[in-house]
């Protein structure tokens, strides 16, 4: 089975609601009203869902409780009104209430953008498998980098809103690990959410066919090692038709990471792109998961065969 394209929701467009959910970690408020005012300042009309202002009444790295912070993903998805949804941050705990979610009713619902990485890739690859929607692994809205980076912010806006003009994108630092030119359907996000995820419903059988995005933060390079022997022990990355690398932030000195990403995925035969400027670093690109690409790990380009959002 290979990975087959999503369902590419609606562009935004002025004056449309959003909702802003917190289904991992809990907010800075601060934080929280800051990227609320940023939305607005796109135009957009942005509600913080019931509990993306609080606290788990004793695991304090919860948001919420699993029960609340699903039924505030389910109902901004499925609310007619709202045209996308935000994640105010990653952290933990979306695997404790992605099952909680009703797929049939997500599935009945109409698709719109949803937006997260770090621990989202989660909810990115649940929605890929059990609703076949693309969605976008892009920047938190009360995450540091989307509230002081520019150009985090700015690419974030044009995908929206006018996903036309970012069909092909790149980083200044990008070069090729292994160099060529792949074709294949966007998945991924942070390696060891992916590599935690096998064997769940939610988990695609392997990435084969796909242009395979990945990033990790605070993870030291034996436990990249780790992640990255899994997935191929499990023989998920069987097939893969390239990788794009991201950002590596606080997993030690670069070179050493550098050398566990060449060691586990260079022998792959495909084209391997790294530092390519999404995930957790500095300034973080927004990337579609879910539509057709071609990566050129030479030039360090990837070309969208079609916009993000229609």
């Amino acid at each position: 089975m290979t990975v087959a394209p999503g369902v590419r929701p609606p562009r935004l467009r002025p004056g449309d609601r959003v909702a802003v959910v917190a289904p991992s970690g809990p907010v800075a408020p601060e934080r929280l009203d800051r990227g609320l005012d940023v939305l607005r300042g796109w135009d957009l009309d942005p509600v913080a869902a019931p509990h993306a202002r609080g606290a788990h009444a004793t695991l304090r790295y919860l948001a919420a409780s699993d029960e609340d912070r699903a039924r505030d993903l389910q109902r901004a998805w499925c609310d007619p009104a709202v045209r996308a949804v935000f994640a105010a941050r990653g952290g933990y705990g979306a695997q404790r209430m992605v099952d909680l979610l009703d797929w049939r009713a997500v599935r009945a619902a109409a698709p719109k953008p949803l937006i997260g990485f770090s621990d989202v890739t989660v909810l990115h690859e649940a929605f890929a498998v059990r609703a076949g929607v693309a969605t976008l692994h892009g920047p938190a809205v009360a995450g540091e980098v989307f509230l002081k980076d520019d150009a985090t912010r700015e690419g974030l806006r044009r995908t929206l809103f006018a996903p036309s003009t970012v069909r092909t994108v790149s980083s200044p630092k990008s070069r090729p690990l292994v160099s060529g030119r792949a074709r294949g359907v966007t998945l991924g996000g942070c390696l060891t959410m992916l590599a935690s995820e096998l064997g769940t419903a939610h988990a695609r059988p392997c990435a084969a066919g796909g242009l395979l995005l990945l990033e990790d933060v605070g993870e030291s390079p034996y436990r990249l090692d780790r992640a990255l022997t899994q997935l191929l022990r499990a023989g998920w990355l069987d097939g893969v038709a390239g990788i794009v690398l991201g950002s590596w932030a606080h997993c030690g000195p670069y070179a050493r990471v550098r050398e566990v990403l060449a060691d586990r995925l260079g022998g792959l035969g495909v084209p391997v792109v790294e530092e390519f400027g999404f995930g957790h670093g500095d300034s973080a690109l927004t990337l579609p998961l879910g539509v057709m690409a071609e990566l050129d790990a030479t030039a360090g380009t990837l070309t969208f065969e079609g916009p993000a959002l229609r």
